[in-house]
């Protein structure tokens, strides 16, 4: 897994507003969305909400130290609203 090449997507998805940030909003987000993120170490009402995104079937994978990669410390959960992006991180992570 390429870190230094998924931070760099994460930060185009985030300038270009392909980034939606945080749990409460995902929860609510009712647009297409193509790839969900979360930290392995999310606390319980991230995976809570992890697990009702899973269930309108998109593609949810978790990862280390996701904070660090979007360079917002306290980031547990993001989603992405690029097809194209998504699939290309979703490959960086699966290398």
């Amino acid at each position: 897994m390429d870190r230094e090449k998924i931070k760099g997507y994460l930060n185009i998805s985030r300038k270009a507003g392909y980034l939606i940030i945080g749990g409460e909003t995902l929860e609510d987000y009712k647009k297409k969305l193509f790839l969900v993120l979360f930290d392995n170490s999310a606390g319980l009402s991230t995976l809570k909400i992890v697990d009702k995104i899973k269930a309108r079937g998109i593609h949810v994978v978790g990862i280390e130290s996701l904070g660090d990669l979007c360079a917002i410390p306290t980031c547990k959960i993001v989603g992405i609203k690029n097809k194209n992006i998504s699939e290309i991180i979703e490959s960086l992570i699966n290398e």
